[in-house]
């Protein structure tokens, strides 16, 4: 078991490869249940970059890393950017040794709290349907899901749309 022993940052420019590299290892481990595949397989350092100018995040980095990592490690980020009159959160992704210690759960809620220091009413994010885990995660810290959407070329809704006021 991993001690909960993170720290949380505002993403870097110079975080941009191993922040894609942790993006492609976490969306790649869900892609059997995922059709059609997720687009973060695509990500790249340059692509990363580009949402960093765009918007920021944050990255949970490990000061003290577990057995075999590197100490200093990216274990955890989240993407976000100013869209439709609030903040889209995007691209969560937690290493897997890390999942289940509070990692999402602590970059969503700072994400929140940067929404609320921009004066932006609320923060929204899509997920997956076939996700259900992620969906209770999003649930569990206020958010409703809001608006049921279908990939390109499906005829049933393949993910929701969930966000959670900042009132």
């Amino acid at each position: 078991m991993i001690l909960s022993c993170y720290v949380l940052r505002p993403i870097l420019d110079a975080d941009a490869k191993a922040t894609a590299h942790l993006i492609r290892g976490a969306f790649g481990a869900i892609t059997p249940a995922l059709v059609p595949p997720p687009s973060a397989l695509q990500e790249t350092a340059e692509s990363v970059a580009a949402q960093i100018a765009a918007g920021g995040g944050l990255v949970a980095e490990a000061p003290s890393a577990p057995t075999g990592a590197t100490t200093g490690a990216i274990i955890g980020v989240i993407l976000w950017g100013e869209r439709e009159g609030g903040l889209y959160l995007g691209r969560l992704s937690v290493a897997d040794p890390w999942r289940r210690a509070g990692v999402a759960r602590a970059l969503v809620m700072r994400g929140e709290a940067f929404a609320r220091a921009c004066g932006l009413p609320r923060v929204h994010v899509g997920v997956r349907l076939v996700l259900a885990s992620n969906r209770r995660l999003f649930t569990s810290l206020g958010f409703c899901e809001k608006v049921l959407h279908s990939h390109g070329g499906f005829t049933h809704p393949t993910w929701v749309e969930m966000e959670k006021p900042l009132v």
